[in-house]
């Protein structure tokens, strides 16, 4: 459990160390910085989902906080999961996800709203901006899927 839990602890402080280095250095004025012809760092207070999903349903105090305690719940489930499984692979990936979900739920708490600014686009095509913890959350469930599909087969009982 010790190892997944160092990887939750750390990417949720790689993730609040980029976004309060973004909001209070990097975005002072709030603008769109190019830095390659495919990337750009901006500032989006995102109060839906990951990635600005249902960020139209209801973005209130109400939502906010329903969404901070949805994400604490699955951290709760997930650290269950974290005491009973053992592969590389999945300890890996249930690290990510926590430590992406609790980076999240933290921004709602201070904030109210996500804190994203990677913003990639390709010929005027913008995926929705992100930041470390959703990038933690998505490589945490490709982990857990790989382990799924090519990790050992858990023995019967």
């Amino acid at each position: 459990m010790r190892p997944g839990l160092a990887i939750a602890l750390g990417i949720m402080a790689l993730d609040q160390a980029t976004k309060w280095l973004i909001v209070g250095l990097v975005m002072v004025p709030p603008r769109t910085i190019e830095v390659t012809g495919f990337f750009n760092l901006v500032l989006v207070w995102n109060r839906g989902m990951s990635f600005g999903l249902l960020g139209g349903f209801g973005g209130g105090e109400g939502a906010r906080w329903f969404m901070a305690v949805l994400a604490l719940a699955i951290v709760v489930a997930l650290l269950v999961w974290l005491r009973r499984v053992e592969g590389v692979w999945a300890v890996a990936g249930i690290g990510l996800v926590i430590g992406g979900a609790v980076g999240n739920v933290v921004d709602r708490a201070v904030w109210g709203a996500v804190v994203d600014f990677l913003d990639f686009h390709v010929v005027g095509l913008h995926w929705p901006a992100f930041n470390v913890a959703d990038t933690a959350i998505v490589l945490g469930a490709a982990a857990l899927l790989a382990d799924g599909l090519f990790g050992p087969a858990p023995e019967a009982k």
